[in-house]
């Protein structure tokens, strides 16, 4: 059994980011290998949680960003992405910079595992902008540590 069999949704979902991050095609594929359909759906949440979480955290910045540079930046970054997946990125990207939130979810719901991808682009890049690549990976290993420590005190019944 690989290690990729262990890791949980949270893992997973820090995984794809990170790969997104690093521009590694093999980690980005790596993270979301042998996925089913609940893992994806589980994978799917922690990313929304994410993406809404920056979001707000960019707000709450008042740091004025060009949506032309974010969407400069979603394109280099989706060059990793399984091939099939990169237009969908570009294009929910495209409709989220437009503010077409019908355009940009029937981008998205096209598929889950396309859902994932291009969420996890969205996490990627809003991170990127807001505290640059080292800032942003140990956000994510903060966000980690922080969900060790709960898992510790709230175990599941799994």
């Amino acid at each position: 059994m690989s290690d990729a069999a262990h890791k949980t949704s949270r893992d997973r979902a820090m995984d794809v980011v990170r790969g997104y991050v690093d521009h590694d095609s093999t980690a980005v594929q790596a993270a979301l290998d042998d996925l089913d359909t609940g893992m994806s759906l589980e994978v799917y949440a922690v990313l929304n949680g994410l993406v809404r979480s920056t979001i707000s955290i960019m707000e709450l910045t008042g740091k004025a960003f060009r949506l032309d540079d974010l969407v400069r930046q979603a394109d280099t970054i989706a060059t990793v992405a399984p091939p099939h997946y990169e237009f969908a990125i570009a294009e929910a990207t495209r409709a989220w910079a437009r503010g077409d939130q019908s355009a940009m979810r029937a981008a998205s719901c096209e598929d889950l595992v396309g859902a994932v991808h291009i969420t996890a682009v969205g996490v990627a890049v809003l991170g990127l902008a807001l505290w640059g690549r080292s800032g942003f990976l140990d956000v994510l290993a903060e966000f980690h540590e922080a969900d060790i420590a709960l898992m510790e005190e709230w175990p599941s019944e799994a």
